[in-house]
């Protein structure tokens, strides 16, 4: 496979920016890696999301009760920011999962959403008998026996350096890792919209592009993952993240990580591990995403909407996703006519709900 050019990786990096734009644990630009420690280790408590309570304390029990519920697949999302900013494009993940998975069971580790306005968010679903459960992760059980558990204690002890790169991102990036490996199942980002049922993947995860030369991978992405519980691969990911961490590199400990681990193992045959093409997950690059919000008036437009739903929705039986690229469409009011406008309505259970927020316009948040 090529290395990448500098240009073909800023590129990169930017697509993978998640819009984690003001947390209170950034620390000041002009700070030194040392000042940068003592900075982070001052504002610990603050942190909810390193220690456990009495709520964390049940997240293990909570989730293999909820887990029992008899679930044909298991899918997990993460949710870090205020529950306020859990709007309509976030719906419509969930909403399009289980039109595909009706009796699948999806889990939201999120502590925001693990409340009274989460759970009136979610209650259209539950009302309608779908499994869904927002629950307050305990990161240190997480990571308890992983290679990670080290790297906590290193972190909240001040000498490992978080960076400057929002540590929600990071830990988000470890926590998929830790509940693929301790309960298998489906990570799903939240801007990710389902177009089939995933039950025929098993150990896969995706291509986010692929050298035009050779055809090969070139860049994987975390965005979505598929593993069984306990899965070897997992274990090296989480080592990787852990020994190699580095806060100041956006995507050096998700996407990027993933990719220096499959280029030296994940070709193993006792691995088994299936990297998918881009247009499984990601068929439609970041750059080019605001295409499919766009109004389309004239007969021509009209036509390459259809064609592009054809694709998205036929392609062979390849594309089982489509990933939003969150910061480059949050802010895309989706259309009269458009692809998004058709592709929602095409694959969501709950509709009326989501366009009557907005009197018929959709508005992702």
């Amino acid at each position: 496979m090529s290395e990448y050019s500098k240009t073909e990786k800023v590129e990169e990096l930017a697509s993978l920016d998640d819009g984690y734009d003001s947390d209170p644990t950034i620390p000041p630009e002009n700070l030194t890696k040392d000042e940068r420690r003592v900075w982070f280790k001052q504002r610990l408590p603050q942190v909810a999301l390193l220690s456990s309570t009495n709520l964390t304390k049940q997240f293990h029990g909570r989730v293999l009760e909820f887990l029992k519920n008899g679930c044909s697949i298991q899918f997990y999302m993460i949710w870090f920011s205020p529950v306020k900013f859990f709007g309509t494009r976030e719906f419509s993940a969930i909403d399009t999962l289980f039109n595909s998975h009706p009796q699948g069971c999806l889990m939201i580790i999120s502590r925001t959403m693990d409340s009274t306005r989460g759970y009136r968010i979610l209650k259209p679903l539950l009302d309608r008998g779908f499994k869904v459960l927002a629950v307050t992760p305990d990161l240190p059980f997480l990571v308890k026996n992983t290679p990670a558990e080290a790297w906590l204690e290193g972190l909240k002890s001040g000498k490992i350096d978080p960076g400057f790169i929002p540590l929600p991102q990071n830990l988000c990036n470890l926590i998929r890792l830790t509940v693929l490996y301790k309960y298998g199942g489906v990570y799903l980002d939240t801007d990710i919209i389902i177009l089939r049922d995933f039950s025929e993947l098993r150990n896969s995860i995706g291509a986010q592009s692929i050298d035009p030369v050779t055809k090969q991978w070139k860049l994987l992405n975390d965005a979505v993952m598929v593993f069984d519980m306990n899965h070897p691969i997992l274990l090296d990911f989480i080592r990787e993240f852990s020994l190699s961490f580095n806060g100041n590199i956006w995507g050096f400990n998700g996407p990027f990580m993933l990719t220096r681990v499959m280029k030296r193992v994940g070709s193993r045959s006792d691995y088994n591990v299936t990297v998918m093409p881009p247009e499984a997950f990601y068929p439609v690059d970041w750059l080019k995403i605001h295409r499919l919000f766009k109004k389309q008036v004239i007969a021509a437009e009209r036509k390459w909407v259809q064609s592009k739903l054809n694709e998205l929705n036929g392609n062979g039986g390849k594309t089982f996703a489509l990933h939003l690229w969150n910061k480059k469409s949050k802010k895309l009011k989706v259309g009269e006519r458009s692809v998004m406008e058709k592709l929602i309505l095409d694959h969501c259970v709950i509709c009326e709900n989501i366009f009557a927020e907005t009197s018929g316009n959709f508005f992702f948040n």
